[in-house]
């Protein structure tokens, strides 16, 4: 599967993501765990980053993002780079100790509820257990585009949102062949 091929990497993702309450359950914890995941590097001392890897972090999600799509992606863009000012302001104003413990919280409790998304409502194991990297790397991407679908009708292109639902289908089907049959 090809870094920039968003069609692919959209349908990957999606395929995960059918069922409408484990999107919106999605749409409102992905965002949250990138915040939460920088706030923590506000405080580690690398070589030459001191304290801005959470700034390289945001930029580098970023950069990728507007490479998949440009519209959507410069709004990921913005986004990621107002959780690097938001996630290290209020790191900073709670100081090491307590910033690691909320951030903690807040990735155990949108960890756990994806984690519930998938297995009550998707019945199927989260993207991550299957690529890691397409997963972290993808999730804020992809719910901002189901979000932009949704309230804006927003389509990279022409025909992008008929031609992943088509990929989806395959993929899931797929799937469903290769899972195992339970005996009655």
């Amino acid at each position: 599967m090809g870094l920039f091929d968003l069609e692919r990497n959209y349908a990957f993702y999606g395929a995960y993501h059918s069922n409408p309450t484990n999107i919106l359950i999605h749409m409102f914890f992905v965002w949250p765990i990138f915040f939460t995941s920088i706030m923590p590097w506000q405080f580690v001392n690398l070589p030459l980053l001191s304290n801005y890897f959470g700034m390289v972090l945001a930029l580098a999600y970023g950069f990728f993002y507007v490479n998949l799509d440009k519209k959507a992606g410069t709004l990921a863009a913005v986004l990621c780079f107002l959780c690097w000012v938001g996630a290290s302001s209020l790191s900073n104003q709670l100081g090491p100790s307590l910033a690691w413990k909320v951030a903690l919280a807040a990735q155990l409790v949108c960890w756990t509820g994806q984690f519930i998304g998938h297995g009550v409502y998707e019945k199927r194991a989260p993207a991550l257990l299957d690529n890691l990297s397409q997963a972290l790397l993808m999730a804020p991407f992809f719910v901002l585009l189901e979000a932009l679908e949704k309230f804006f009708e927003y389509e990279p292109y022409p025909g992008f949102h008929a031609k992943v639902r088509s990929k989806v289908a395959g993929e899931i089907r797929a799937w469903k062949e290769k899972k195992p049959k339970k005996i009655s």
